[in-house]
């Protein structure tokens, strides 16, 4: 791609003038076709109100018609009116039979036939009114022959006199049309509509592109910045984002740099509390004191956590997702937990419809080591463990299942704690948010904020769901 160095202003701008420069081309040659073909259909009309002269009054032929008298086997065919039949006639013939009456100036009627080599001429389309003069008739037939890409030839038979061959190409025939650039004017306007649509069309997909990015940032593959191509004030947009996200990251760092200290730090102080506190006779006060221990080191670790799965740090890559919970769940209950794994839900594919049915094909896939996805298997594997161990603390027992669609994989957890508002679940996934029972079990309120996290991080959700017996915690993994 090049990369713009046009503003959106400066190229709305050019666009517009080009556009206008476009219009005004297709204006002018819209115009001229018209005049000309104004003036060529006013030149056929007023030849043939000459013609009419020439043949009722004997007047001299116009500029361009030729007037020449048929021989005596055509006048003989003339006569009995079979037309078709005179030599020199293109075949096959089409014949437009249009007398003009005599009128009270004294000029002879007039038996026409207009002979074209592709089509009949509507002699009912033409305009008359009460008044209408004889000359003025065959000027309107004249300018209607005029009108269509044909070369047309008259026999005309004045009063009584004899048939006459009458020929005008110059004034009314295929070759005398002046060129029509309206058909160009229309493909410049085409064209100029659609260069200009893509323009605005690829300056829309650009700013929709950089929009869907962004919003897949956390996902697998995001990228750590992105390219600055397009208008001058996406580059700019795209810059900002840039540096935002570098502050963002080395913000992060620094917090997991200095977390990292006080998990250092506070090693030595821990372990020397814990030798001490072995010293302590009253066993009640010693489990007290080494409770705080640990709770005060889960504190940190949890937090290590999080930012380490904000961080990105582990690198994804493809896995059977199946074996990787069923691996969770055994261990869980090789520690003799009530952990369990539900049967899942076969997939099914729908297929098209063939020639030979309109029922569509589908194709059930079974089997969980058949889910393939491409994550962090040890931040999925946390996520599931801390949805575990949630379970297990507030609803006695989790059940796990493991389905899959096309794009997406799902795992959820259900637990038997009795049925608890959505709203006060979903408000747990703030950092250190705990709910009312919390108190009497160990936690440090990060286990549903890291498992969101990692959710959000493999392009997927945590949410929650009311289940028959208790909850269910809801965890999608976009699978590619």
């Amino acid at each position: 791609m090049k990369r713009w160095g046009l503003s959106l202003r400066d190229s709305g701008a050019l666009l517009m003038f080009a556009a206008m420069a476009a219009g005004l081309v297709v204006a002018a040659l819209w115009g001229v076709t018209q005049a000309r073909w104004s003036g060529y259909l006013t030149d056929a009309e007023r030849s043939g109100m000459l013609l009419y002269n020439t043949l009722s009054r004997g007047a001299i032929a116009p500029e361009g018609i030729t007037i020449t008298p048929l021989s005596a086997d055509d006048q003989a065919l003339a006569e009995a009116g079979e037309f078709s039949r005179i030599s020199g006639l293109p075949r096959p013939a089409y014949l437009t039979i249009a007398p003009i009456l005599p009128d009270a100036t004294g000029g002879a009627g007039l038996s026409l036939v207009v002979v074209s080599d592709d089509l009949q001429y509507r002699v009912s389309d033409l305009a008359t009114h009460s008044r209408q003069r004889p000359e003025e008739t065959l000027g309107q037939l004249t300018r209607l022959m005029a009108r269509y890409c044909s070369q047309p030839l008259i026999l005309a038979k004045p009063g009584n006199g004899q048939w006459l061959r009458v020929r005008g190409d110059d004034l009314w025939g295929c070759a005398a049309a002046p060129t029509d650039l309206r058909l160009p004017a229309i493909a410049l306007a085409l064209l100029a509509a659609a260069v200009i649509f893509t323009l605005v069309s690829d300056t829309a997909a650009r700013f929709a592109g950089f929009a869907r990015a962004l919003g897949t940032r956390r996902q697998l593959g995001g990228p750590e910045s992105y390219e600055a191509e397009g208008p001058a004030e996406l580059r700019a947009i795209v810059d900002a984002v840039n540096t935002y996200l570098e502050t963002e990251r080395q913000r992060l760092e620094a917090r997991a740099v200095v977390l990292s200290g006080v998990s250092h730090d506070l090693g030595t102080p821990a372990t020397r509390l814990r030798l001490r506190s072995a010293l302590i006779e009253d066993a009640e006060l010693r489990a007290r004191l080494e409770a705080d221990i640990d709770r005060m080191t889960g504190i940190i670790e949890s937090v290590l956590t999080l930012t380490r799965a904000e961080l990105n740090v582990e690198e994804p890559r493809e896995l059977s997702l199946g074996a990787l919970v069923e691996a969770v769940v055994d261990d869980y209950q090789d520690m003799g937990h009530p952990v369990s794994l539900a049967e899942s839900v076969p997939l099914t594919v729908q297929g098209g419809r063939s020639l030979f049915s309109s029922r569509r094909s589908s194709q059930v896939i079974a089997g969980e080591h058949r889910i393939i996805v491409t994550a962090r298997p040890v931040s999925i594997q946390r996520a599931l463990s801390n949805l575990i161990d949630n379970a297990l603390k507030y609803g006695r027992r989790a059940v796990v299942r493991l389905d899959a669609g096309v794009d997406m994989a799902t795992i959820s957890v259900e637990d038997e704690g009795g049925r608890r508002p959505l709203e006060e679940i979903e408000a747990l996934m703030a950092p250190f948010r705990r709910g009312e029972n919390a108190r009497f079990t160990d936690g440090t309120g990060l286990g549903l904020s890291i498992v969101s996290t990692i959710a959000m991080m493999h392009g997927g959700e945590l949410r929650f769901e009311t289940a028959p017996r208790g909850l269910r915690a809801v965890v999608t993994i976009r699978r590619a």
